[in-house]
């Protein structure tokens, strides 16, 4: 694999809790996932995102080398506390969350690496539409599609973040415009159209509804792949893994921007489908440290 990868987004310590008993801490965020699983899998890759500069953030930034990640693009803010989670599991191992944070009053650009030709870009969650953060997003997008690379968009809107949403949706549907691939899953679609089955306008959709299955809209055809049963560990990062997935098939076959055609598909959902039902196996929020080896079965 000659290209990278480059995800973006925010970071956070992951305290897993279920019947009041603390399971694991985790560092995550979901594009930080995804390059800690993209990182596993072999690609050269690169996360863009922020912390605090205390030991919670020292830790993020070493679990980012530690897993084959640059962390050069990680910025950590002094005199600040990164966020933490805490994510309570319920009977069927799918979790929600409330997050303690503490954010600087102003945020510094991101530090960008150079991009090219056949790389490909994973952004999303309400990192991507915060308005705090929006002028350096709009100018990575603008970096991202002048450099050739292929954008990736994980909606990934919260309920939480539904009292915001008159205010963030223009963004929404920028980041979508800009985006050469755009993932939802049904909640998302419910929480930002009110509408399960909702397709929003873009070149490639893919809609995700857990044990219901992936279908994939483009170039006005529509495919339809089941999702085998499983009983989850944790659920936690599966959606993410999914991207880490995406990403590397595309990485993996070499395809660049203009090649992201319907005919490509079946292969790098299999992927990505073997990404997310690897993350659920586990206590963690990503692929395996030895889930690369069965990639050539994929």
């Amino acid at each position: 694999m000659k290209h990278k990868a480059i995800c973006v987004g925010e970071t956070v310590l992951d305290i897993i809790l279920k019947n009041g008993v603390p399971l694991s801490a985790n560092p995550g965020g979901s594009a930080f996932n995804s390059a800690i699983s993209l990182g596993r899998a072999g690609v050269d890759t690169y996360f863009i995102g922020e912390c605090g500069g205390d030991d919670t953030g020292a830790m993020i930034g070493d679990f980012l080398r530690q897993n084959g990640v640059h962390q050069d693009c990680l910025r950590h803010y002094p005199g600040y506390k990164s966020t933490v989670a805490l994510a309570f599991l319920n009977a069927a191992n799918d979790a929600h969350y409330v997050f303690y944070r503490d954010e600087p009053a102003e945020h510094q650009d991101f530090i960008i690496p150079e991009m090219e030709t056949g790389d490909v870009l994973v952004f999303g969650s309400y990192f991507a539409v915060a308005p705090a953060l929006r002028p350096q997003m709009e100018r990575l997008l603008t970096a991202a599609r002048a450099s050739g690379a292929t954008i990736y968009y994980d909606v990934n809107f919260r309920p939480s973040h539904a009292k915001d949403l008159d205010s963030l949706k223009p963004a929404i549907e920028k980041n979508i415009a800009m985006s050469d691939i755009v993932r939802a899953s049904a909640d998302d679609l419910q929480t930002v159209y009110g509408d399960r089955d909702a397709k929003p306008d873009c070149r490639c959709f893919i809609r995700t509804d857990g044990a219901n299955g992936i279908t994939l809209s483009h170039d006005g055809k529509t495919e339809s792949y089941p999702v085998e049963p499983l009983r989850p560990v944790s659920t936690i990062g599966a959606g993410d893994s999914f991207n880490a997935g995406v990403a590397y098939g595309l990485l993996k076959a070499g395809i660049l921007r203009e090649g992201v055609k319907a005919d490509i598909w079946d292969p790098i959902i299999a992927t990505a489908k073997a990404f997310s039902r690897n993350c659920c196996l586990s206590k963690e929020n990503y692929i395996a440290r030895n889930f690369s080896v069965s990639l050539q079965d994929v």
